[in-house]
């Protein structure tokens, strides 16, 4: 395969995987559970930084952050309205720095476990059963665990730091509500974000498999 055919379907492949990660990430504003929309385009990130590595995942994790940051400003995202309207910069920067650690992550974990350095996924030798293939499938599950901690993890710490006052008030609120301790470790898994963060958590690894084989099919030259 020639070299501009590769980085035609390179291209091409980017451009699919970009649109999925607005058309998901736009869905995923109006799907609640708590203060702040579940995350539904981590799918779609994870796969792109294993099929074309590092600088794609920071893509397509940048593209997620900025529709965030978009719902943010026109307060699709409420909770993310009120950080907007505290200070736009942080929040700007926050929703970027997020998207963009959890594709760029998963592609370094990815290429790490799976011994292939560069921008692209290793070849699989050996077939699916061999050392390689086994190996592959635990770079996946690994990938896809590694995306929602960046995403989760980097949010948290950013609302905690940033915005301790409206962090806060919002864990008082919840505690009168709830009646749990005033901790904010517990209000962090159990208030803020752990629901959603299971929840983004379970659906990459359950489409482990999935993301398997899309990358399998990608490396034959299927798609």
């Amino acid at each position: 395969m020639s070299d501009r055919t590769e980085k035609t379907r390179r291209l091409v492949g980017l451009s699919i995987f970009t649109a999925l990660v607005v058309v998901l990430q736009v869905v995923a504003t109006f799907v609640r559970i708590g203060a702040f929309p579940v995350t539904l385009t981590l799918v779609p990130i994870v796969v792109g930084a294993a099929i074309y590595g590092t600088k794609a995942g920071a893509w397509l994790g940048g593209v997620f952050g900025a529709v965030v940051a978009i719902a943010c400003i026109t307060g699709a995202d409420a909770s993310g309205a009120i950080l907007w309207n505290l200070n736009p910069i942080v929040t700007l920067l926050l929703c970027l720095v997020k998207g963009i650690a959890a594709g760029f992550f998963a592609g370094l974990v990815y290429n790490l476990i799976s011994r292939k350095g560069g921008d692209s996924a290793l070849v699989v030798a050996g077939g699916p059963g061999g050392e390689t293939g086994r190996r592959d499938t635990v770079a996946v599950a690994c990938a896809a665990v590694v995306s929602p901690v960046a995403n989760t993890g980097i949010f948290c710490a950013g609302l905690y730091l940033f915005f301790n006052d409206t962090f806060n008030t919002w864990m008082s609120g919840w505690v009168e509500t709830t009646g749990n301790a005033a901790n904010p470790l517990l209000y962090i898994f159990l208030g803020l974000a752990g629901i959603n963060f299971l929840i983004e958590l379970g659906i990459n690894l359950v489409l482990s498999p999935v993301i398997k084989r899309i990358i399998s099919a990608r490396r034959k030259g299927v798609i």
